[in-house]
C-alpha cells in the first residue's frame, strides 16, 4: 500500500508490514541499525539497550493469525476462500491479558495464537480493531501465561535525536532488538482503510516485515509507539532506516473504546480538502461525498473552511484533527469563506464509514 507521508517525502514505497503468509520463500537481509548513545535524551543515565531488552522483551509476543480472504472471480458463480497465515508482533499492556498490536496483522483472522518469550503459546480473542489507526486489541486468559506488561510512556515529550529501541519478530526471527533514534515527528500516514494517522513517529531503528505491532521504546524503557509501516527502496522490501510508529498517546485513546465496544466511533464531515493557494489560512474543499454531511448542509466545492465547531482550521490537516475530537450525530457550526464573504453553516456529523478517503488532504 503506497501513501503520501509527511508532505513531500521522497518517492518510494510505503509498505504495510503484512507478514509472510506461507506462500513463498523469504530471503532475509540483516541490516544493522546504528547504536544510540547510552544515557542520551531526557533521562540522564537512561537504560542501555541490553537493560531495556532484559526488562521489556518478556512482554513482547509473537502473533500468528489464521486468515481467510474471500475472492470473487468473474468466472465463478460463488466466491472462493483463500486461507493463509499472518505473523507479527504485539506487546502486553496490563495484567488482565490485554495485548496491543496492528490491525493489519489480524485482519480477516479466523483465529489468533500468541507466543510468549518463555516458549508458551495460547489462543487469543480479538477484542476489537480500529483500522483508522491500524491498532487492534487482543485478550488472553491471564492465568494461561506469565504476563509481563510493558510500561506505557508518552510520545508527546519525545524529541528528534532521542534514542529508540524496537523489539519484534522481523521475518519470523523472534525477540529481535534493533536500535536507533527518533528521526522525525508529526508525520502523517495512510491507514489500511484510507484515512490518515496523525502525529506519527519516524525512526531509523531497523523495522522489517514481522515487526508490525511491536513496541517502539524510549531510553527509559517506556513504550512510545506501535511500529506499523516502513518505507523501502525500489529494489526490495526490507528496512532502509525509515520506519513509522503510531504514537502511544493515540493508542491510549483508542484502547478503552476497543475494550468497551470493540470499535472506535468517529465523526466525519465528508470532504476532501487542499491547501489554500498562496499559503493562506484554512482548507479548500476539493471534493464532497454526495449525500454526505457537508453536501447535505450546503457546503460547496472551492469553499474555504475557516473553523469547525468554533475551532480554527489553519491547514487541511486541522480538519481531520478537529473531527477526531467530535462525536457522530453532533450538530456543529462550520464557518466557510465563499466568494470573499464568510458564511456559517450548520452540519450534522455522521458516523465515519469503515473505508474511504474522507476528511483527508487531497492531492
Amino acid at each position: 500500500l503506497s501513501a503520501l507521508v509527511g508532505g513531500g517525502v521522497a518517492a518510494g514505497a510505503v509498505v504495510l508490514l503484512d507478514e509472510d503468509r506461507g506462500d513463498g520463500a523469504t530471503r532475509t537481509v540483516v541490516q544493522q541499525a546504528p547504536l544510540a548513545r547510552e544515557g542520551s535524551g531526557d533521562d540522564a543515565g537512561g537504560l542501555t539497550p541490553a537493560e531495556i531488552y532484559r526488562r521489556d522483551a518478556p512482554g513482547v509476543v509473537f502473533i500468528t493469525a489464521e486468515v481467510v480472504q474471500t475472492e470473487q472471480s468473474p468466472f465463478d458463480v460463488y466466491p472462493t476462500e483463500r486461507r493463509g497465515k499472518s505473523t507479527g508482533t504485539g506487546f502486553v499492556i496490563d495484567a488482565k491479558g490485554s495485548i496491543l498490536t496492528n490491525a493489519h496483522v489480524v485482519q480477516n483472522a479466523r483465529s489468533v495464537t500468541v507466543g510468549f518469550a518463555d516458549g508458551k503459546s495460547v489462543r487469543a480473542r480479538l477484542r476489537g480493531t480500529d483500522p483508522s489507526t491500524d491498532l487492534a486489541l487482543l485478550v488472553v486468559d491471564p492465568k494461561a501465561a506469565k504476563l509481563r506488561p510493558l510500561t506505557l510512556g508518552s510520545s508527546k515529550g519525545t524529541k528528534v535525536g532521542d534514542p529508540t529501541v524496537a523489539i519484534g519478530n522481523p521475518f519470523g526471527l523472534d525477540q529481535t532488538l534493533t536500535t536507533g533514534v527518533i528521526s522525525a515527528k508529526q508525520r502523517r500516514l495512510e491507514a489500511p482503510n484510507g484515512f490518515q494517522i496523525e502525529d506519527v513517529l519516524q525512526t531509523d531503528a531497523a523495522i522489517n516485515p514481522g515487526n508490525s505491532g511491536g513496541p517502539l521504546i524510549d531510553a527509559a524503557g517506556r513504550v512510545i509507539g506501535v511500529n506499523s509501516q516502513i518505507r523501502t527502496g525500489s529494489a526490495g522490501g526490507g528496512s532502509v532506516g525509515i520506519g513509522f510508529a503510531v504514537p502511544i498517546d493515540t493508542a491510549k485513546r483508542v484502547v478503552p473504546e476497543l475494550r468497551r465496544k470493540g470499535r472506535v466511533d468517529r465523526a466525519y464531515l465528508g470532504v476532501t480538502t487542499a491547501e489554500v493557494p498562496g499559503g493562506g489560512r484554512g482548507a479548500v474543499v476539493a471534493d464532497l461525498v454526495p449525500g454526505g454531511p457537508a453536501d447535505d448542509a450546503g457546503i460547496l466545492p472551492t469553499d474555504v473552511i475557516i473553523s469547525i465547531d468554533g475551532r480554527p482550521v489553519r491547514t487541511p490537516q486541522d480538519v481531520g484533527s478537529v473531527m477526531g475530537e467530535l462525536e457522530p450525530g453532533a450538530k456543529v457550526p462550520v464557518e466557510v469563506e465563499r466568494d470573499g464573504a464568510r458564511e456559517r453553516v450548520e452540519v450534522e456529523l455522521e458516523q465515519r464509514p469503515d473505508t474511504g478517503a474522507l476528511d483527508t488532504v487531497g492531492p
